[in-house]
């Protein structure tokens, strides 16, 4: 429990502000501009970033490769899960004329379009995780050279 307690804590704060992101652009009405999305790439790899570091710092001479993946996987996973949860709360009951306002460029099957965007939402940030995991731990992992001296 101890060594996903981190990744976990940091993934709640990355989804929060994500959220926060999100928030912020509706009060603009900037929430349907997609590219706006963007960077959420950038604050889903500053948790993920920032939990990978932490955890290393934590476990200094017995971190490795695979518990700094796996903090990686976690934090974008549960900031990935919580914010694409908040995001259909909020088309289905908060705004719900957003993704009417999103759709009507893409689609004209609403209905339709509703569960490709959560899906897409959801896809996006397993993507960006993954991906995001895979670049860090390059910065993280302890070479092999380094070892043998």
């Amino acid at each position: 429990m101890k060594s996903i307690a981190l990744p976990i804590r940091f993934g709640i704060a990355t989804s929060g502000s994500l959220i926060a992101y999100f928030l912020i652009l509706s009060l603009f009405n900037l929430h349907i501009n997609i590219f706006f999305s963007l960077f959420n790439g950038i604050i889903t790899g500053f948790g993920i970033y920032e939990a990978i570091k932490y955890y290393r710092l934590q476990e200094k001479y017995d971190f490795n490769y695979s518990q700094g993946f796996k903090a990686g996987l976690i934090t974008g996973g549960v900031a990935t899960l919580i914010f694409t949860f908040f995001f259909a709360f909020y088309a289905t009951e908060i705004n719900t004329d957003f993704l009417e306002q999103l759709s009507t460029s893409w689609s004209n099957d609403y209905k339709s379009f509703e569960g490709i965007v959560f899906f897409t939402v959801a896809i996006m940030g397993f993507a960006t995780t993954l991906v995001l995991t895979l670049t860090f731990m390059q910065l993280f992992k302890t070479s092999k050279h380094k070892k043998n001296k």
